[in-house]
């Protein structure tokens, strides 16, 4: 399971060196090839692979005339790409992502159970201090047995 938050930095090619832990939970569990893309542009998400395959096998189940799948398809692929861990546990971040998400220098990756999510770090911090923990967050997280 991918959790905690870790700092890690884009070198000047653009590449996130992904903190240890992570990376061999995820050479593990999945190998070395991943999608790397965004929901918003806002930051990079990155699956092992064979996570996003489970995403797509749901996908296919959907009409291909969907707004929303059309939409959501349009978006993950306008910012990503297949990609791999190379040997020294790096993975190249597309540049037009790099640019939109402000993802350079330092960084916070986060494990979110089953991929990762690679953030600016104030552009996260300013995230958290404005979206916090509610109690309708709570009650609904106890809900569902959390």
């Amino acid at each position: 399971m991918l959790r905690g938050n870790h700092t890690a930095k884009i070198d000047d090619k653009g590449r996130l060196k992904v903190p240890s832990q992570f990376r061999a939970y995820i050479e593990e569990q999945y190998g070395t090839r991943l999608f790397v893309t965004s929901l918003s542009g806002d930051y990079v998400r990155i699956y092992p692979l064979a996570v996003w395959e489970g995403i797509e096998a749901r996908l296919a189940s959907m009409p291909t005339t969907h707004p929303t799948r059309i939409k959501f398809l349009d978006t993950v692929n306008y910012y990503g790409q297949a990609t791999e861990l190379d040997g020294q546990g790096r993975v190249l971040i597309p540049p037009r992502l790099r640019e939109t998400a402000s993802i350079n220098g330092e960084v916070d990756v986060l494990g979110v159970l089953s991929y990762l999510d690679v953030w600016n770090h104030e552009r996260f911090a300013t995230r958290i201090a404005t979206n916090r923990l509610t109690d309708e967050d709570l009650a609904a997280l106890a809900g569902a047995g959390i």
